[in-house]
């Protein structure tokens, strides 16, 4: 280690950064693959459908926004764990930290297995991919980006900025190609749209679902609850990224959806399993080949961040004395090595014992409960502490629509496709009990692993990290 370097996680990124991280975190595979599932439930009604993009940008901002009062009231990283902490007590928020191992490990599982799908899906262009290849190319991409992360911010910041300029030019070229084509005014490209409401128009259930399959589309808005310690001035900062990327994920998204029905007719869509791939290969049938190049990239971007924003609980969990003192130390990069280092393994774990759309179904489950008590905080304390001085305050329909809709994403699983399995998710959540009794309420200490630490900090070249003035002033002011 080098002496006279500050091992800390510090506050390096700004609004740029900040930006290009929230666009990354909400444009991941859904907007090129998932378009047909909004246009299925409002029965092929091409107004309807729009009109639900549209709307589901309204809903996901008011989440973000949501999620904005906890990073700006708690400006450090792993905001939503003192925030629980504060408006629940400890052992809710031990859960919470116990949940996110898993459900943080099971996002990066999830995302590599399908970024390993759409890389391999143009050597197999007329049956699936086979699951051993899927899942060994999915393995070798998870230690990659591991390792990327492990290397410290600034190779994380060059990858994510290049990945975002190329998801927003791809998804932009997809837009104005729609645009060309619309005002070429051939019949029928335009006729869709003439009398896009003449359709038989959804019943209410059908409408609800249309939501959520948007809904799904813009999901990840609640970022920067898990990095605002990195963030410069977030009180600031925060508003301005979202207030940024937001109204431009909502332009982009809908000119897209445009752009597919532009060229594809609603049973052309609904009948593709990747709309953007077939809509490359009606436009531009010698370069289809980009359209799964650019889905991958788009996953590769979200994968890394991904691992970066989720090693952040960990290593925080363990600086609050709920994990083993190992996962409160850096490298030489500043990087949280030991956290990313379990962060990988459990996801290669969840890889190789689970399939991708189980991953899906389930962490979607649970970040829903999650969501749902994290806004109950916030509707407490402004009934608890109404005359309590805050930087930023939602405005209260916000939380009250986002458990609407929170609710809505637990309850319809389980009445759709009633599943054992939920249960079993429940009681993860719940067996972080089995480790908080003993461990945290008895405070019993392994002296055996207190021993193995020492020796794992000199194999890994590992330390606890210096603590500066300002970052005690911040934990002081946000334990409050």
């Amino acid at each position: 280690m080098d002496r006279g370097k500050k091992i800390q996680l510090k506050r390096v990124f700004g609004y740029c950064w900040g930006t290009s991280f929230l666009l990354i975190n909400i444009i991941g595979a859904g907007i090129f693959v998932s378009p047909k599932g909004v246009l299925a439930y409002s029965r092929m009604n091409v107004g309807v459908s729009l009109c639900v993009w549209a709307g589901c940008a309204v809903l996901a901002m008011t989440s973000t926004l949501c999620s904005a009062e906890i990073s700006i009231s708690f400006p450090c990283s792993g905001a939503q764990y003192y925030f629980l902490k504060r408006y629940f007590g400890s052992t809710v928020a031990f859960l919470n930290l116990w949940t996110s191992l898993f459900l943080g490990s099971g996002v990066v599982a999830g995302q590599a297995l399908l970024l390993a799908e759409y890389s391999i899906q143009p050597f197999f262009p007329s049956c699936s991919v086979p699951k051993l290849p899927k899942k060994c190319l999915a393995l070798a991409m998870l230690w990659i980006v591991g390792i990327l992360t492990s290397r410290g911010v600034k190779e994380v910041t060059w990858l994510q900025m290049a990945s975002s300029v190329l998801k927003v030019s791809i998804l932009s070229f997809i837009s104005l190609t729609g645009v060309v084509f619309l005002v070429r005014g051939k019949k029928e490209n335009v006729e869709r749209f003439q009398n896009a409401f003449d359709a038989e128009f959804p019943d209410i259930s059908h409408l609800i679902q249309a939501i959520f399959q948007g809904y799904f589309a813009y999901s990840g808005g609640g970022c920067f609850t898990l990095i605002a310690g990195e963030l410069k001035k977030p009180r600031t900062t925060i508003p301005k990224c979202i207030f940024t990327a937001l109204p431009l994920v909502t332009v982009v998204y809908l000119l897209v959806n445009i752009s597919y029905l532009t060229v594809l007719t609603p049973r052309e869509i609904l009948s593709s399993d990747a709309v953007a791939i077939t809509w490359a290969n009606r436009v531009f049938p010698s370069l289809a080949w980009i359209m799964p190049f650019a889905i991958s990239t788009s996953l590769f971007s979200n994968l890394l961040i991904s691992i970066f924003k989720s090693s952040r609980p960990i290593y925080l969990a363990s600086q609050e004395g709920q994990l083993p003192l190992l996962f409160n130390t850096l490298n030489s990069h500043s990087s949280p090595f030991t956290a990313v280092l379990l962060l990988v393994t459990l996801g290669s774990l969840a890889i190789i014992l689970t399939s991708l759309i189980d991953l899906i179904n389930y962490i979607f489950f649970t970040n829903s409960l999650w969501s749902i008590l994290l806004m109950i905080g916030i509707l407490r304390r402004r009934y608890q502490e109404p005359n309590l001085s805050i930087p930023y305050k939602v405005f209260l329909p916000f939380p009250l629509t986002t458990i609407v809709i929170d609710v809505g994403l637990v309850v319809i699983p389980l009445i759709k496709s009633p599943n054992v399995h939920y249960v079993y998710v429940l009681l993860l959540v719940l067996s972080g009990l089995l480790f908080y009794i003993p461990l945290m309420h008895f405070k019993i200490r392994l002296a055996w692993f207190e021993k193995m630490t020492c020796y794992l900090q000199l194999l890994f070249n590992i330390c606890l990290p210096d603590t500066s003035e300002e970052q005690m002033s911040e934990v002081q002011t946000v334990k409050k």
